[in-house]
Formats: structure tokens, C-alpha cells, sequence
């Protein structure tokens, strides 16, 4: 299995972990203690739709990585969303997103394995890269 293209192995440990009703939220718990910054940031957030968000962007993440247009245009749309003029989320947080949804995944992730780490990684850089690119 650890031999599957990045885009492939990132899918499946997603599709494992949100098997979990419970991923998501430990994710948030976590991302959202590791500052009172980011804390703040999240105040005002509605989770049962920032749960679903989320499902729906790590899903967007691999589409975007493979090239497909309507994953680049929603990750762009998402990028917008996140500069310094709409939520303002600084390039900083972004290596402690990356982490703490990756400690979160480990966690849920039963087939868990250091080639489907890098592919999170993988995924998840070409995303912030693009997201910062963008701030």
C-alpha cells in the first residue's frame, strides 16, 4: 500500500480518519490550544460547518496537488478567503496547522506509517505554499 502515489495514500488515511466522527474535532481541540492566537481566531466559528469545511478541503488538498482545475480554483477561492484582507491567517500558522492535523491523523489513522506521514506532508505543503503565495 505505501508504494500508492502521495495523492492516493493521503485520500485513504483521510477517508480513514473521518471515518471518525471524533477527528475533526480532536484536530480543532488541539490546533486551537496550541495558541490563544489561533484561539481567537476560531471565537466566532460555527464547528458544524467548520467540521464539514475541513473534510471537504483535505479532499480538495489531494485534487489540487493532481492538478485538477476545479481543486486549483477552489483551493485560489480558499486562499482569498484567508488573506491579510478577509480572515487574515498569517503564514506562521500554517507550519502548527500542518503539525497538529498531522498528530491528529496519526492518531485516527490505523494503518498509520511514515510513507503515509510524508504524503500528508506532501499534500499538505503544495497547499500552504499556494495559501501563503496568496496571503
Amino acid at each position: 500500500m505505501d508504494d500508492l502515489p502521495p495523492k492516493d495514500l493521503f485520500l485513504q488515511s483521510v477517508a480513514r480518519c473521518t471515518a471518525s466522527a471524533a477527528f475533526i474535532p480532536a484536530f480543532y481541540d488541539r490546533f486551537t490550544s496550541a495558541s490563544d492566537e489561533i484561539r481567537a481566531k476560531f471565537r466566532f466559528t460555527d464547528f458544524e460547518q467548520q467540521n464539514k469545511a475541513l473534510k471537504r478541503s483535505l479532499e480538495m488538498c489531494a485534487f489540487a496537488i493532481a492538478g485538477t482545475p476545479e481543486a486549483l480554483a477552489e483551493l485560489t477561492a480558499r486562499a482569498k478567503t484567508h488573506d491579510r484582507d478577509h480572515l487574515n491567517i498569517e503564514p506562521r500558522f500554517y507550519d502548527i496547522w500542518v503539525d497538529t492535523i498531522i498528530e491528529t491523523a496519526a492518531e485516527y489513522d490505523d494503518q498509520w506509517s511514515d510513507a503515509i506521514e510524508a504524503a500528508w506532508r506532501r499534500v499538505l505543503s503544495h497547499v500552504v505554499k499556494h495559501m501563503i503565495r496568496k496571503y
